[in-house]
């Protein structure tokens, strides 16, 4: 997606302030806050593959309307339609990779695939930059957006190839003796809703995974800043921006690739690897070659430490509503961003610092107690 790496730079152009950006960023969260769990929900009654489509083409209408009517309300109004999509991806994929491994009997290898998944999201930056490079030189923003509309699509129509594996049923511990088993299919929307809240605050286990995952995801929205964090350093062209990025963006992949080996790591370790993460953040600050390097150490452990607790989740979850209770957490996600944005509003990213080494020792305590 070219826009990715310009799209913050592209709200600078046209006039929006540092507070004015994170009130955008604001508004994606609260949307994905109000849509998150019911999305949820339609991800486990409906096909998938339909829920993921839908959400490409609503990206791609959120680009639409920045480019149509660049300003504070157009680009609300798009990261409102964009939170909306970006609520039918969350929980659908991760379960709809840990059914396609269960399927395959095969559903120990989640941590190792997820890890790879996300590596790649991270490393198909490195083409994407280099179109934004071009893009931007040779067509200016709007160039680079229409081309990220019609990215969207094009991934919309892809989703179709998509297997889309029968849904898990529930435990027979858990399954009621005088009711014969429903597919999640034939369960209701309000049913499959009631179904995946359950289970997600009724188990110990399931809400400490559900918390620690949230917490932990939440501090991936710091990536919404890195065009701002590294454009804004001296000497610093705009066209040098998506280069730049692409080095951080390869370190979050070959983070997110050891999270799959680092998936036996339960409070303790993940707790060592978030102060590391805090350290290489308040190092980031520096700028020049230095920092940049300490921004790409700081993503590669964030992501390393995401991947280990969304399988946490996944592990932890075995009712037929796999992707409303994951949106459970990706609920406390948006919670966590929200509060993320207003951080970094008032102090930047040694405030963000400050507090992702409040959180490691909350994430060790929840996942001891799962």
């Amino acid at each position: 997606m070219p826009l990715y790496p310009l799209y913050a730079l592209f709200f600078a152009e046209h006039g929006m302030s540092g507070a004015e950006i994170s009130a955008l960023f604001a508004v994606w969260s609260v949307t994905g806050l109000v849509a998150e769990v019911p999305s949820g929900a339609l991800s486990d009654r409906f096909s998938r593959r339909q829920v993921l489509a839908a959400g490409g083409v609503l990206q791609a209408v959120a680009y639409a309307l920045w480019l149509l009517a660049p300003g504070f309300p157009g680009f609300a109004a798009g990261f409102v339609v964009w939170g909306v999509g970006t609520s039918l991806y969350s929980g659908t994929v991760e379960a709809l990779v840990y059914e396609v491994l269960s399927a395959a009997d095969a559903a120990d290898r989640y941590a190792g695939v997820r890890g790879l998944v996300t590596a790649a999201g991270h490393a198909v930056q490195v083409p994407s930059a280099a179109a934004a490079t071009v893009l931007v030189a040779t067509g200016g923003y709007a160039l680079v957006g229409w081309v990220s509309v019609g990215t969207c699509l094009a991934a919309a129509v892809l989703t179709f190839a998509f297997p889309d594996p029968p849904r898990a049923g529930p435990p027979e511990d858990d399954a009621d003796e005088d009711e014969p088993d429903e597919p999640a299919e034939d369960l209701t929307y309000w049913q499959t809703l009631r179904a995946g809240l359950a289970e997600a605050v009724g188990s110990r286990a399931v809400r400490g995974a559900l918390l620690a995952a949230a917490l932990v995801g939440g501090v991936d929205a710091l990536e919404e800043y890195f065009p701002l964090i590294v454009g804004q350093q001296e000497a610093v062209a705009l066209v040098a921006v998506p280069g730049l990025l692409v080095l951080v963006a390869l370190a979050g992949a070959a983070g997110a690739a050891l999270g799959g080996r680092a998936g036996v790591l339960r409070g303790r370790g993940l707790a060592t690897l978030l102060f590391l993460a805090a350290a290489a953040l308040l190092a980031a600050g520096h700028g020049g070659a230095v920092g940049l390097a300490a921004l790409g150490a700081y993503y590669a452990l964030q992501q390393c430490a995401q991947v280990v607790t969304d399988t946490r989740v996944q592990e932890r979850l075995s009712g037929r509503a796999r992707a409303t209770s994951t949106s459970v957490s990706a609920l406390g996600t948006e919670v966590v961003a929200l509060a993320v944005f207003a951080t970094w509003g008032l102090g930047g990213t040694p405030a963000v610092a400050v507090g992702l080494l409040a959180l490691a020792p909350a994430v060790w305590w929840l996942l001891r107690r799962a």
